[in-house]
């Protein structure tokens, strides 16, 4: 899991925002709109990093289309300390960490 978060989060351009959607699903599940919305992020952004960080397992869904919620997995929810080392570590600051 420590691998896959570096390059998911603290090795790609990308990966300040999908910290932010990890931390932002940490306080409760989202749908994509209430993720831009919440995040101030373009839709299409924040469906293209969900779509990533779903086939990486570290989120999941529930539902479809527009009603489709996003949640931690299991797997990434017993791992936030290593998110958070990360993040830390690669100096990348989100907005839910109170930084």
């Amino acid at each position: 899991m420590r691998q896959l978060l570096w390059w998911l989060i603290g090795g790609s351009r990308g990966g300040k925002n999908r910290l932010r959607i990890v931390r932002t699903l940490q306080a409760r599940p989202m749908n994509t709109n209430q993720l831009s919305n919440e995040l101030d992020l373009n839709y299409k952004t924040v469906q293209h990093h969900l779509e990533v960080l779903e086939e990486n397992d570290v989120v999941t869904t529930s539902g479809d289309n527009y009603g489709k919620m996003y949640f931690l997995t299991d797997r990434m929810s017993e791992n936030l300390d290593i998110l958070e080392e990360i993040a830390d570590q690669a100096d990348i600051e989100g907005e839910s960490d109170g930084a």
